[in-house]
């Protein structure tokens, strides 16, 4: 059937109404009738009959959908239901952005952690075989010790006391090793000390040789003479005895006006023109000397020494005594012509 006017059916009235319009099964026909049936129109509803009511409800026979009646023209989109629908995959279109960047994060930091696993697989393959290696020694240490028990118990008793007697040969055979070694470090040991003795005491030998010599200043008690001679009739022979007087009383070293005396030091010249090792001295005649200052003075003054002489001669002597004198003039160290040191053949 198709068209959708029923013209027999009555109105609200009571009267037939031909402009009452029931909707076709599959929709308007037309695209006024579409609109018509879009904006419906105020008033009461219309009655329709019961039958007619369930032949709507019952839809269309089958096979009826597939395909339209002849003559029919197609069915046109609902604008206003196609407005929201679009709306809803412009909504849904977003949503479905960020699932999948939220599912591509998950992915890469479930990634992550397999990776790093992966780094670290070959460290932990090496522990582990480290591990492995060092329990498979003690295990083997182990069974070695248990198998030595097990062989010295069942070993007889001669095998145990030769076993004795190698441990202790062994022990032994240690024992004087490290009397040997305690021995030899003993030997350095004496050595070292021997020859820190010897060089101290070369050392204060050669320090003493020096004094003597005139090769080294020194310091210590003694005195201060002064022999002043306004005539000038010192001789050489006076000064050679107040040197040998002072070198008898003790004298350990001296200098006579700046000039060091030796054992080689001789005394030249002439009366007021008086010199030593060449070089002239001048009155007053100054003398330093280190030794027993008491000793010393003892000597000058004796009955004939060296302070009545140079009274006799116009002159005159001072002595003065010092805890710490300075003898500080020295003197080139002189090289033997003809003496060498003796060896012992």
């Amino acid at each position: 059937m198709s068209d959708d006017r029923r013209p027999d059916v009555p109105g609200p009235d009571g009267s037939g109404d031909d402009d009452v319009v029931v909707r076709h099964p599959f929709g308007p026909a037309t695209t006024g009738e579409q609109a018509a049936a879009a904006t419906p129109e105020p008033g009461p509803a219309p009655e329709v009959e019961a039958g007619t009511e369930r032949e709507a409800d019952a839809g269309p026979e089958p096979g009826a959908g597939a395909e339209p009646e002849p003559g029919a023209e197609p069915e046109a989109a609902d604008p206003e239901a196609a407005e929201p629908e679009a709306a809803e995959s412009e909504a849904a279109e977003p949503e479905a952005a960020e699932s999948e960047a939220a599912e591509s994060e998950a992915a890469e930091s479930e990634a992550a952690p397999a990776r790093r696993r992966r780094r670290r697989d070959p460290l932990a393959a090496a522990l582990i075989g480290v591990l492995t290696l060092l329990l498979g020694f003690a295990f083997a240490v182990q069974v070695r010790a248990v198998g030595d028990d097990q062989d010295y118990a069942g070993a007889r008793e001669e095998d145990l006391v030769r076993i004795l007697d190698d441990l202790n040969a062994r022990e032994q055979r240690l024992r004087e090793q490290i009397a040997d070694q305690r021995s030899a470090l003993q030997q350095l040991t004496d050595s070292d000390s021997r020859n820190a003795t010897a060089l101290e005491e070369a050392r204060a030998r050669a320090e003493a040789i020096g004094i003597l010599n005139g090769t080294i200043a020194a310091e210590g008690p003694g005195l201060e003479m002064v022999i002043r001679d306004p005539e000038d009739a010192v001789r050489v022979a006076d000064v050679l005895d107040a040197i040998q007087e002072l070198r008898g009383a003790g004298a350990e070293t001296m200098q006579i006006d700046g000039i060091r005396i030796g054992v080689s030091s001789a005394v030249t010249g002439q009366p007021g023109d008086l010199m030593i090792d060449g070089r002239p001295i001048t009155a007053p005649y100054e003398f330093v000397v280190i030794g027993d200052p008491q000793g010393m003075e003892t000597a000058m003054n004796i009955p004939g020494g060296v302070v009545q002489d140079m009274t006799r001669l116009g002159g005159s002597v001072a002595i003065t005594q010092s805890d710490s004198v300075v003898v500080d003039a020295l003197r080139p160290l002189d090289a033997p012509q003809y003496a060498s040191p003796a060896t012992d053949e």
